[in-house]
């Protein structure tokens, strides 16, 4: 089977029984041999369902009489993949969108439904002509009347109702019906929980806000730090350009690299089995310049997997001096082991256990990377599913476990020694808040400006101190980062 929106169904049916949707669409993609073309088209179509489902389930909700809930879930992830691609997928024509979903209707249990379902889309069609780019013909074709199967459970919306003159201006105009409530409008406008949107509203107000939920909505850009100690960032620009794959560079980040458009699969470009770069983001790569480790000092990354961080401290230190990378999941560890293998690291050494609990630690590095655990909400364009899997509960949990490791991480630190906390957050629960609540209890530590470490300007806006990466801003993932100093008249 090669049907790319099958396959995309199949992948989506997983989703919605509770796979991640990064594991349900590798899971579908490792059994077939695409075409580059066709896998992009599945892992669009899947990656944008599962980002846009509160939005098209209030489409659902608004075209048919029985709310999206009530539907049966395979009919209703049919639906999302048909409204998916005639609201968000300009390249694909209408025609297109709506007959291969009245057809994936027919194939998988819906027969006596494909009325339904081409009735609803063509009722979107209605109310959206003339908005984007799909020509009058197209349109007109498909608001011809068709004879729908009938079926009670399911009434079909009215197809048949004036054809605007395709001659005349058309007019521009969203169907998508919003309440005047700004929390809600934005919720189901860019599709986040309302939760999530009030957490940005308070920090940022409306405009910026806005802009955030737009730039979370994009395709996630990939990013590469290049291994000094193999290569030079010259070296590796040459070898992609001359494999026809265009990068730019990101301004004060000197290791990194950023891919302009389609690379193809990582694994197979120039320089990645030589070890010469590794994918990380470059918010990421900022953690480590943050820590700023030297040469022949005690590292220590408490929560090291998969080791973006660890083997960039590695590289950072010149492989030189002793790296402890722990972390509490084998298998995570091993993608560490792997990587930092490819990479030809030297320095690191495996911890496996929770950083919570372990006392060998006490008093002996020089500086301590605490990447906590956290809810990712910075990263929720490369995790289509995480705003849906999330919630304020899981915030509060998190946020107790991130104290927790920050009470415990510090006490491996020596006298005068740096602690550096970072998330993948936005969430102030896990980050402001830790961090004043840590600084409250522990009067031998203090935040310290990075001075003497190359940091972009946006990195010391901050006056409290810590360092907050808003992606609309910095085009960048999310990110919240502070460095500590353990006083030298400490215990």
């Amino acid at each position: 089977m090669t049907n790319p929106r099958q396959l995309a169904f199949i992948a989506l049916r997983d989703v919605h029984k509770g796979a991640y949707a990064d594991v349900a669409l590798d899971r579908v993609l490792q059994k077939v041999s695409l075409p580059d073309c066709d896998r992009r088209l599945v892992t669009e179509l899947v990656y944008g369902s599962v980002r846009r489902q509160r939005t098209l389930d209030t489409l659902i909700n608004q075209f048919a009489k029985k709310k999206s809930h009530q539907q049966p879930q395979d009919l209703r992830t049919i639906l999302h993949l048909g409204f998916y691609q005639l609201r968000y997928q300009e390249r694909i024509p209408a025609s297109a969108a709506v007959n291969t979903t009245v057809q994936l209707a027919k194939e998988n249990g819906f027969s006596g439904l494909t009325g339904f379902v081409n009735g609803l889309l063509r009722q979107y069609l209605r109310q959206a002509e003339g908005q984007g780019s799909r020509g009058a013909e197209e349109k007109d074709s498909l608001l011809l009347p068709q004879s729908p199967v009938p079926n009670p459970q399911f009434p079909v919306p009215n197809p048949q109702s004036p054809i605007p003159n395709p001659q005349s201006p058309v007019p521009h105009f969203d169907p998508l019906q919003l309440p005047e409530n700004p929390v809600e409008r934005l919720g189901i406008l860019h599709s986040f929980p309302d939760w999530i949107i009030q957490v940005w509203l308070e920090q940022l107000g409306l405009i910026e806000t806005e802009q955030l939920c737009e730039w979370m909505n994009q395709s996630p850009t990939i990013d590469l730090r290049i291994n000094p100690l193999r290569t030079s960032i010259e070296e590796v620009e040459t070898a992609l350009q001359s494999a026809d794959v265009l990068v730019r560079r990101i301004p004060h980040l000197p290791q990194a690299l950023r891919f302009i458009g389609n690379t193809g699969s990582i694994q197979k470009l120039p320089g990645f089995k030589e070890g010469w770069w590794t994918v990380q983001d470059a918010s990421a790569q900022l953690v480590g310049h943050l820590l700023d480790p030297q040469p022949g000092e005690v590292v220590i990354d408490a929560c090291a997997a998969p080791g973006g961080k660890t083997t960039h401290i590695t590289e950072l230190m010149g492989d030189k001096g002793k790296i402890w990378a722990c972390d509490r999941t084998p298998s995570r560890l091993r993608k560490l082991q792997e990587n930092s293998q490819r990479l030809n690291l030297q320095s690191i050494q495996i911890y496996t256990g929770d950083s919570r609990h372990s006392k060998q630690f006490q008093n002996t590095a020089d500086r301590v990377l605490l990447d906590a655990p956290c809810s990712g909400l910075g990263t929720m364009h490369r995790h289509a599913d995480a705003r849906w899997r999330q919630t304020p509960e899981s915030v509060r949990e998190l946020s107790v476990l991130q104290q927790e490791l920050l009470t415990h991480t510090s006490t491996f630190v020596k006298s005068g020694g740096v602690l550096v906390y970072a998330t993948c957050t936005l969430h102030p629960a896990e980050n402001e808040e830790v961090i004043s609540a840590f600084l409250a209890d522990s009067p031998d530590w203090q935040i310290e400006s990075p001075n003497g470490v190359e940091l972009p300007d946006f990195a010391h806006s901050r006056p409290q101190g810590w360092f907050k990466v808003w992606p609309h801003r910095q085009d960048m993932d999310g990110f919240f980062m502070v460095r500590l100093r353990k006083t030298n008249n400490s215990e």
